[in-house]
């Protein structure tokens, strides 16, 4: 699970990918919320907001 920010989503992609031989959801953080889990403050990999959830 990966949470990013729109400019490094295709890299989620990508790492999912290989990782798990098989295409990953993608969830808009914008649009969806979880009961019992906050996305984290910011991108895995720069500071800014998460956009998208990898799954």
């Amino acid at each position: 699970m990966y949470s990013v920010c729109k400019e490094h989503l295709e890299l989620a992609i990508d790492v999912f990918v290989d990782e798990y031989e098989d295409a990953p959801d993608i969830v808009d953080l914008g649009k969806v919320k979880f009961a019992e889990w906050e996305p984290p403050a910011h991108c895995e990999h720069c500071k800014e907001k998460p956009q998208y959830l990898v799954v």
